[in-house]
């Protein structure tokens, strides 16, 4: 899963995705560049409610879409890989202009983005990359192998083995780890997966970390629809099956914040955290505010910090180009195949979020507010 192979696999299909570079954006239901927005819809289609991730993402978006003028038609599929196809095809039926797509599958809606494209509307993926078609026009995301390469790295940090500004940090181990992946549905979990294990594979490979369950592949790590309560049900019966010696855990790889939040519950509830048994290392991603928190009080190591204002603004930028008849301007041409053609994408930068960085990255910028950080809870 490295970057290397990726791109390696991308770039056999650039030239057919990069066709209709310069020239109008593919799709476009009929004369969209002579109408005015508020004459325009666009449908959004996000995943679940039960992240506060999610939530954000779809707010914003309609709220960028709206302040150029644009109808905007916002539908969450409750986790539900049949109500989202139910959802975009009724956006389709009722004559949306640009769909922009949070896919719970990545595999799952091929027929939706058929009929799409039979109606010339523009398809974005919106963070996660739709699979197996040949009607997905634009990906706007962040740079996913980097984030996984975050995490592995705010792991070693926070065992002492690297230092914040990469030099070698003054810890020698041997530790214990275990290893958590997202959802295999969600193609991002690779890209976050292979990052963080080809920065771990030095330190696995010489003993200086250790996996003690022995479950290092993404198929044994992996968390389906990247539910809290699966991932604490996992650490729970990991804590059981192989540290019931009386050895212990000290980091766990996360890559996302509802994860770490099952993680942690699992080992509080196996006694970390109290008299004598330090809470172990973990990592996480999204910014979440309960996980924000988390990491004010020291329980959480870290997290990595998207944001996704910049990612709504982006996904309202592309549709507005799709719109007007133009290509998305593009960052990355070679790295998101597919599986069909590589497609175009867009991507944003990252930034690992320790205690100390949430007052300059989260609060300074509004992101969160510091009650918000304080008492864990967004506002209304």
């Amino acid at each position: 899963m490295a970057r290397r192979f990726l791109v390696a696999l991308g770039s056999a299909v650039l030239a057919l995705s990069m066709a209709a570079c310069g020239g109008e954006g593919a799709g476009g239901g009929g004369d969209t560049a002579d109408k005015k927005p508020t004459d325009l819809t666009i449908g959004v289609s996000m995943p679940t409610q039960t992240s506060e991730r999610w939530i954000a993402d779809g707010n914003a978006v309609k709220e960028k879409l709206q302040a150029k003028g644009y109808k905007v038609d916002l539908q969450y599929a409750g986790d539900d890989i049949p109500t989202q196809s139910q959802q975009i095809d009724q956006m389709i039926t009722q004559g949306a202009d640009v769909l922009v797509i949070a896919a719970i599958d990545g595999t799952a809606l091929s027929g939706q983005l058929q009929a799409a494209a039979e109606a010339k509307i523009p398809v974005i993926a919106y963070d996660r990359l739709i699979l197996g078609s040949p009607n997905v026009d634009f990906y706007v995301s962040f740079d996913n192998y980097k984030v996984g390469v975050a995490q592995a790295t705010a792991l070693l940090v926070g065992l002492g083995l690297k230092n914040k500004d990469g030099s070698k940090g003054s810890a020698t181990g041997p530790f214990t780890v275990e290893l958590f992946a997202g959802s295999l549905d969600d193609n991002n979990t690779a890209y976050f997966f292979g990052g963080a294990m080809d920065t771990l594979k030095p330190y696995l490979d010489s003993g200086t970390l250790k996996v003690k369950s022995g479950q290092t592949k993404i198929e044994q790590a992996a968390t389906l629809r990247w539910q809290q309560e699966t991932a604490q049900k996992r650490m729970e019966d990991l804590l059981t099956s192989s540290y019931n010696d009386g050895s212990k855990v000290d980091g766990v790889l996360s890559p996302y914040d509802g994860i770490s939040r099952g993680i942690i519950t699992a080992l509080q509830n196996a006694g970390y955290g109290g008299s004598g048994k330090k809470l172990p290392v973990v990592t996480g991603q999204d910014a979440e505010i309960a996980s924000i928190k988390l990491i004010n009080d020291g329980v959480q190591s870290s997290t990595v910090f998207k944001d996704t204002r910049l990612l709504a603004e982006q996904a309202a930028i592309a549709s507005e180009a799709f719109l007007q008849k133009k290509q998305p301007q593009a960052n990355d041409t070679t790295t998101y195949n597919n599986k069909v053609k590589v497609v175009p994408a867009y991507l944003l930068p990252i930034q690992t979020i320790y205690k100390e960085d949430i007052k300059s990255a989260l609060i300074d910028s509004g992101y969160w507010s510091a009650e918000e950080v304080a008492s864990g809870q967004a506002k209304k």
